[in-house]
């Protein structure tokens, strides 16, 4: 199947569900996006670990004067990261689409825009042209800012898109002028046509020097979408104001694609810049490891304690990019993947619990339901275990993995690293005791899990619980593109294992 129709499929049905009345809106989108994550699961069972380089290519010139090409792929590197996006998107879409007219007005506009920008965040996934990842990388991003200034609550939501838009508006421009300049220096520098395709741009690597300057624009657009410390400034008024699918979508999603960023383009593209800026990241990814788990223990909104173990999860990804090595690589990946199947839940459980607790979602106006909802305490039970990496849990490999990478490579960094585990386990443990036990809050309404509650919920547990006995489905299929993606900036800095620096050099991946 052309790798368009799964693309463009969730914008495609939204945008005819908005034009249409009733209930057709919601049953499209959910339509599109269910189609969606069926042809991922697909892709999933038909990948063949074997082949080298793209699979279900489809490369097209688009605007041939700037050398742009529509160029979409699928490999090992974004394989899960696709089926990711896939699945927490319809999972929100079923999810919004429960709710009633007086709490989701103008549903139709709001599917248009939620299904629009599972197009963008699947495109900047599969685009493998430079100035196709940024134009989507953007894309991706505004109909959020739609979602949250027309949904989201109306006395606080314009001042939060104005702060998102600034720092995400600065990050583009960056990321834009980064992105030119590796095409037209690539361009010079080979004497070839001007082209944005990451296999013409890799076959010529830029000097030092220009590397250097280009990886710290990537590096800080990167940084800002996550969000990571200290360019998270957007972070608490955005999270409080989004609407709550949209924002579980936002979290366990965009954030990864940021990350996923430094795989795809960074580490290939510039290796002597990621070798010589290593010790800088992985301190950055450290401070926000230790800001974010220090935050979520602190705060008593439901919303910002998930987001900033957010930050926290993200600079554990961060660590394993920059481990510059196979083992902390495919823990990055393995970790994206997991923390989105985790902190989906997260959200949609803290609904649950605001709803009981007369609309707050401060954990000191709920708890004492654990006995009296057997079933929603055991399920976040799960959630609360696989966030602080419990063995056994699905996010434990690859933590596991990302503290294996950083050990071959900076000692210290990892052995500073292991207190954001504990302090996981504090964050975690806290929003699960507080949520749930202790004295009844006065508004909260004792009653256990519903139907329609379940229907969004209990998916979402059993992806964490298969992940969590089945790590290696995604190990073992992502293992040649991940560790590829890393090699030539782990030969630069010396960072790989011995078993892995022994190992004969790979191929590019064409």
């Amino acid at each position: 199947m052309p790798l368009s129709i799964p693309l463009w499929l969730p914008a495609a049905a939204a945008f005819v569900g908005m034009l249409l009345p009733g209930v057709a809106s919601r049953a499209l989108a959910v339509l599109g996006a269910l189609a969606t994550f069926a042809w991922s699961i697909w892709a999933i069972a038909d990948f063949d670990r074997a082949a080298r380089g793209l699979q279900d290519l489809t490369d097209q010139m688009w605007i041939r004067q700037l050398g742009i090409h529509y160029k979409l792929g699928v490999d090992g590197l974004n394989l899960f990261l696709i089926a990711l996006a896939a699945f927490i998107f319809l999972m929100c879409v079923i999810w919004a689409a429960m709710k009633s007219e007086a709490d989701l007005p103008r549903p139709g506009l709001f599917f248009f825009f939620f299904g629009l920008a599972e197009s963008g965040v699947l495109g900047a996934l599969m685009a493998q042209d430079l100035a196709l990842f940024v134009l989507f990388f953007d894309l991706m991003l505004l109909p959020f800012l739609f979602l949250t200034g027309i949904w989201g609550p109306e006395s606080t939501r314009i001042a939060a898109i104005t702060k998102l838009f600034i720092y995400t508006l600065v990050g583009s421009l960056l990321m834009l002028a980064a992105a030119i300049a590796t095409g037209v220096l690539v361009s010079q520098q080979s004497g070839h046509d001007l082209s944005f395709a990451f296999s013409d741009l890799a076959a010529f690597p830029l000097p030092k020097g220009s590397q250097e300057w280009i990886f710290l624009c990537f590096a800080a657009a990167f940084w800002v979408k996550m969000p990571a410390f200290p360019v998270h400034g957007w972070m608490p008024d955005g999270y409080r104001n989004m609407p709550m699918p949209v924002l579980a979508v936002f979290s366990a999603v965009l954030s990864k694609v940021a990350a996923y960023g430094f795989l795809r383009i960074v580490t290939p593209l510039f290796p002597d810049a990621s070798a010589h800026f290593q010790d800088l990241m992985l301190v950055l990814a450290l401070g926000s490891i230790l800001y974010g788990s220090a935050m979520a223990f602190t705060t008593t909104d439901t919303r910002l304690i998930l987001g900033y173990s957010s930050i926290a999860q993200l600079g554990f990804i961060t660590l394993g990019v920059f481990a510059l090595n196979g083992d902390g690589a495919q823990g990055a990946i393995i970790q994206a993947v997991n923390h989105g199947l985790v902190v989906a839940p997260a959200f949609v459980i803290v609904a649950y619990l605001a709803d009981r607790a007369g609309g707050s979602e401060d954990i000191r106006d709920m708890g004492g339901i654990a006995f009296r909802a057997p079933v929603l305490a055991g399920l976040f039970l799960i959630v609360s275990l696989a966030t602080l990496a419990m063995p056994g849990s699905s996010n434990f490999a690859g933590e596991f993995l990302i503290l294996l990478g950083v050990f071959h490579s900076k000692l210290v960094i990892a052995a500073i690293a292991f207190t954001g585990v504990g302090m996981a386990a504090v964050y975690a443990l806290r929003l699960f005791i507080r949520a749930m036990h202790n004295r009844v809050g006065t508004e909260v309404a004792s009653r256990d899990l519903n139907l329609r509650e379940g229907l969004v919920l209990v998916p979402l547990v059993a992806v964490i619980l298969f992940f969590a006995l089945y790590p290696q489905l995604a190990l073992h299929k992502g293992e040649p593109a991940i560790t590829r993606s890393v090699q030539a900036a782990s030969e630069i800095s010396g960072s790989q294992p011995p078993q892995q620096a022994a190992a004969p050099t790979a191929a590019p991946t064409p």
